[in-house]
């Protein structure tokens, strides 16, 4: 059982940076530069810590860097887990209850998506509201013998962290759209028939990441905010060839806007 894992992970960080963060940081696809700005910061590659699985993705570093952002004690995943590299559900949500148990109360979560509704643009951000869980797995499943946790999944993405990124966005003159997240297991890109079903479902954006992460954060008691940064339009309804180096392209490119927007959050919280 992770749980049981979890107090070794804990030491070691503990033995690098004596300190206790107030907000933990998921940074997805090619928005890991965020990480570059925290100061006083310690980095500790994911395969030195205890339990801790590679990231094997272009575009996940696979660190976690401890220090001060914004004037808050942060601790950031710069890189993350998938389902698509081989991964189960509890190693991928592992470091969630790790940044929990060392102390945060809050959890943003980033990643590259793909736009279904036809308003969005590569290059917008959108502020997670929701989202649909079409992985096929919950990480919330119990092994056997365990107890069987039925959590209420009305309120994952904090209202008032989400008032507070639309706020700090109107200040930063910084479009920010506000859409229902529809996760997939990938590693292939949907086809257009499957994008007609999933923008039917009412789902605006898609990706392969962020809401295992989310129903364990939130089963955790974190306040959750996700931000989703489009870089490209879904199958059938841009004409652009879909490729993880677009995905990556586009994610570096825009990046400055969500790192400015969570900066400004951080700040106000």
């Amino acid at each position: 059982m992770m749980r049981n894992k979890i107090e070794p992970a804990l030491k070691m960080i503990q033995l690098k940076k004596k300190f206790q963060p107030e907000v933990g940081i998921v940074l997805g696809s090619g928005l890991g530069v965020l990480a570059e700005e925290v100061e006083n910061k310690v980095v500790i590659p994911f395969m030195e810590i205890p339990y801790f699985v590679s990231s094997t993705v272009e575009g996940h570093d696979g660190v976690l860097v401890l220090g001060t952002l914004a004037g808050k004690d942060v601790v950031i995943m710069r890189g993350r887990l998938h389902y698509y590299e081989g991964y189960n559900s509890a190693e991928i949500t592992f470091p969630v209850q790790v940044m929990k148990a060392l102390g945060i109360n809050k959890l943003f979560l980033t990643n590259a998506s793909g736009a279904i509704n036809i308003r969005y643009q590569p290059g917008d951000l959108v502020l997670i509201k929701d989202h649909i869980n079409f992985m096929g797995l919950n990480p919330m499943r119990a092994e056997q013998g365990e107890r069987i946790n039925f959590l209420n999944l009305n309120d994952v993405y904090s209202l008032g962290l989400r008032k507070s990124a639309k706020a700090e966005a109107r200040k930063l003159n910084i479009n920010l759209q506000e859409g229902i997240y529809a996760a997939v297991t990938g590693p292939t890109y949907e086809t257009p028939a499957e994008i007609k079903m999933f923008k039917k479902s009412g789902a605006d954006i898609i990706g392969m990441s962020t809401v295992p992460e989310a129903i364990v954060a939130h089963s955790l008691g974190l306040e959750i905010l996700g931000l989703a940064c489009v870089t490209n339009q879904a199958a059938g309804i841009g004409n652009i060839k879909h490729s993880h180096s677009t995905t990556l392209e586009i994610a570096q490119k825009v990046s400055f806007k969500l790192n400015k927007l969570i900066k400004a959050v951080l700040r106000q919280i």
